[in-house]
């Protein structure tokens, strides 16, 4: 009788020791953050498991497992709370490509996987503009690069996955295998534990939007791996990985300077709007956006470095990716005047294909911005209160709320008399609105204006978590349950206690247990 297409069935690991767990306190030290500097990290050590089986041994032998890649996790992900930390980066193999795709370990930094492509002229569209994120905490965290508008989120080039249960089962999952019933669950055949059930939850996930990063994704015949994609190491430990790939694509990258917000908005959403014709030479691939107070942070270095001049207050950018097959003059024809039409008054800074220098530093200009803001929070830390930290919104709201939404933001500052900066992802709705603190108070008065765009967020028909998932961090915590309910949030728990039953995995991300 042939297994349902519902249920997969684990196979046992090799028998292998337990990899020898690192207690050195220098090593151990080295884990106890991740990039959201939460304080007060703690581990029982540390493992550096380099196979499958390895990984098997270590989780079986645990009581409290926390999955840690590159720890360039925002959200206190990777910061352990008295777990043994199972860091990926021995995970490092990397396949050779077939038929346009490629497997790879969950050790894997993407700097690494981009030069192995770019070698054999193939691209991997999805990943984070963070090339030292690691594979495998972008697939936990179904993590977004610039080009989502044209090319999507990790999970839709993800065709397979290889993942370690909580009883030291391993999954060997290929895209089409193991699809939900048509009564929403699945069944997983363990080696110790008899058939687990998983029933899905049955909120409505917001799949209209371009990226979400909340928690576990609930869909009407939806693909197994698609759930533990996105599950931020909670239900299993990702291994390897096959990833699609594409050919390496021809890009130019224009700075384009904007009178004010209203005139980037406009632009943007005609860019939007054009490259979604199919038989138009301009394709734009991603559109960001940086608001007149982030370039007020930023020194006359990094506008020398992108060759630009300061701009005037109020005015804003937009860093465009326009992707082209071979000509790129009708492009460039079709770009320019769409700049008329908007009347953009200045040249743009335009990086041709090929030319990679410029490019680099007209991103170098984007990702200024995020570290201004960062050493801003770091000074108030230790010049005025140990306790400041960093108070940044992640919210997408569909693209035709855009001009909405950033009034929302605007507005929820202001009227608290708060310093802030803005930029993100404009092509996907995607802003991310970030407090500049003075003072601890201006921590609390800026959670409390992230509150308050949450739910004006959500009554536009988006989503306060787009990217780089929930974690530990409580403000995201409780957006999810503004998101999902508390009835959501317990089905979120009923999917991991069937899964991870002790709740090795994680525990306290996405909720508390």
């Amino acid at each position: 009788m042939p297994r349902p297409t519902y249920r997969a069935i684990a196979r046992a690991p090799r028998i292998t020791p337990v990899p020898a767990i690192e207690r050195d306190p220098d090593i151990v030290n080295s884990f106890l953050s991740d990039a959201a500097h939460v304080p007060g990290g703690s581990a029982d050590g540390v493992a550096f498991p380099s196979s499958v089986d390895e990984v098997a041994a270590t989780v079986v032998a645990a009581r409290h497992i926390l999955p840690v890649g590159a720890q360039s996790s925002l959200t206190g992900g990777a910061t352990p709370r008295g777990d043994l930390v199972l860091s990926t980066r021995r995970l490092s193999h990397i396949a050779e490509p077939h038929n346009g795709k490629i497997r790879v370990g969950a050790g894997v930094p993407l700097s690494e996987l981009h030069r192995f492509l770019a070698a054999r002229d193939l691209y991997y569209p999805p990943a984070p503009t963070f090339d030292g994120a690691f594979v495998g905490g972008t697939i936990a965290t179904n993590a977004a690069g610039p080009a989502t508008f044209k090319y999507g989120v990790t999970r839709h080039w993800l065709n397979g996955l290889t993942i370690v249960l909580a009883d030291g089962s391993i999954l060997d999952l290929t895209r089409g295998d193991v699809s939900a019933s048509d009564d929403g669950r699945f069944e997983i055949e363990t080696i110790s534990r008899g058939i687990v059930t998983v029933r899905l939850p049955t909120y409505e996930v917001p799949t209209h939007l371009p990226k979400l990063s909340a928690g576990y994704l609930t869909v009407r015949g939806m693909d197994l791996i698609d759930l533990f994609a996105g599950s931020e190491g909670t239900l299993g430990v990702i291994v390897e990985a096959t990833l699609a790939v594409k050919r390496m694509p021809l890009r130019c990258v224009a700075l384009v300077l904007c009178a004010s917000e209203t005139q980037a908005v406009r632009l943007a959403a005609g860019l939007a709007n054009i490259s979604r014709m199919s038989d138009h030479p301009l394709d734009a691939s991603a559109i960001e956006y940086i608001d007149s107070n982030s370039l007020q942070l930023l020194d006359e270095a990094a506008f020398a470095r992108a060759g630009v001049a300061r701009p005037p207050r109020g005015a804003t950018f937009l860093l465009v990716q326009i992707e082209i097959e071979d000509d790129i003059n009708p492009a460039l024809a079709e770009f320019q005047d769409l700049l008329n039409l908007h009347h953009i008054e200045h040249d743009p800074v335009v990086a041709l294909a090929g030319d990679d220098r410029t490019a680099a530093r007209l991103f170098e200009l984007r990702e200024a911005v995020p570290a201004a803001v960062n050493a801003r929070v770091g000074e108030a830390k230790a010049r005025v209160h140990p306790e400041i930290q960093k108070v940044a919104g992640d919210f997408i709201v569909p693209d035709c709320w855009i001009d909405k939404a950033l009034a929302l933001y605007r507005g929820a500052f202001e009227r608290r008399g708060l310093d802030y900066a803005i930029w993100g992802h404009i092509s996907d709705g995607n802003l991310h609105p970030n407090l500049v603190p003075r003072s601890l108070e201006d921590v609390e008065q800026g959670r409390d204006a992230l509150r308050e765009m949450a739910r004006g967020v959500i009554e536009l028909g988006g989503a306060p978590i787009a990217e780089h998932g929930v974690g530990r961090n409580p403000l995201k915590q409780m957006f999810l349950r503004e998101l999902y309910g508390e009835e959501g949030i317990e089905q979120m728990r009923a999917v991991k206690r069937a899964l991870d039953p002790d709740g090795k995995f994680a525990a306290g991300v996405l909720f508390n247990a």
